[in-house]
């Protein structure tokens, strides 16, 4: 799967594409809950910024091991998961976290880091 999003570069831009605009979208959504931090809100920011990670390494490197542009990659997603609560305290009905932020961090660097030790040089 890896090899077709790097072989095709405008399918991994739609791609993340899609990740930055869902992420913004789901993050303007207000939410009725108990108002405590659910299982599914952790697994959400995991999986939602670790995809977005993959398909923008993916679309800046193209499969090329470029350790520079892997790290401009993950900073330009956690410039993204900061604004992205910024965002959401913005939101009525909305808070920010710091806990939701460092979900979304331990997404972008596993992700990161797995991506940069299986990619060719």
């Amino acid at each position: 799967m890896l090899n077709i999003l790097e072989k095709n570069r405008l399918l991994s831009l739609i791609l993340t594409a899609v990740c930055f605009t869902l992420i913004f979208y789901i993050s303007s959504l207000k939410f009725t809950g108990t108002g405590g931090k659910s299982s599914i809100a952790v697994i959400y920011h995991f999986t939602a910024f670790s995809y977005l990670t993959l398909f923008l390494l993916i679309s800046l490197t193209q499969g090329r091991k470029n350790s520079l542009l892997i790290i401009l990659g993950m900073l330009i997603v956690v410039i993204y998961g900061i604004t992205d609560e910024l965002h959401q305290f913005l939101v009525p009905g909305r808070s920010s976290s710091i806990n939701d932020f460092l979900i979304d961090f331990l997404g972008i660097i596993l992700i990161g880091i797995a991506y940069n030790s299986c990619r060719k040089k």
